[in-house]
């Protein structure tokens, strides 16, 4: 069973910083792309950041600059490093793996999600 687990959300002032991480089991970590995608009420879930196996990055133009997204695969566990974060940074996000999993399918799954709330 994949399970993705988001944590390090919480509320920061404009200009802050936060750092989210989502540790994952039950897929071939190495063999996934890993990405950071966010969504507020009403509106379609939208690409934040991806990584692929080889540690590529993909970045949302709206966090370049910005935003750092790492992998640690001894770990299993993908971040998101949120620096200069902006009111409009509000929203949940959701940590996603495409790939492999441990049973040799290919699946893509999504984490419950994490509150991020950028205000003074």
């Amino acid at each position: 069973q994949v399970q993705l687990v988001e944590s390090g959300g919480g509320l920061v002032q404009p200009g802050g910083s936060l750092r989210l991480s989502c540790a994952a089991s039950g897929i071939l970590f190495r063999a996934n792309t890993m990405g950071w995608y966010r969504q507020t009420a009403g509106n379609e879930r939208e690409l934040v950041a991806i990584i692929t196996s080889s540690s590529s990055t993909n970045y949302a133009e709206s966090v370049k600059g910005r935003f750092t997204i790492s992998r640690d695969n001894a770990k299993n566990t993908v971040f998101l490093q949120m620096n200069s974060v902006k009111p409009e940074d509000t929203a949940v996000y959701y940590c996603n793996s495409d790939g492999l999993t441990t049973s040799l399918r290919r699946l893509t799954s999504w984490g419950q999600g994490t509150q991020v709330t950028v205000s003074s």
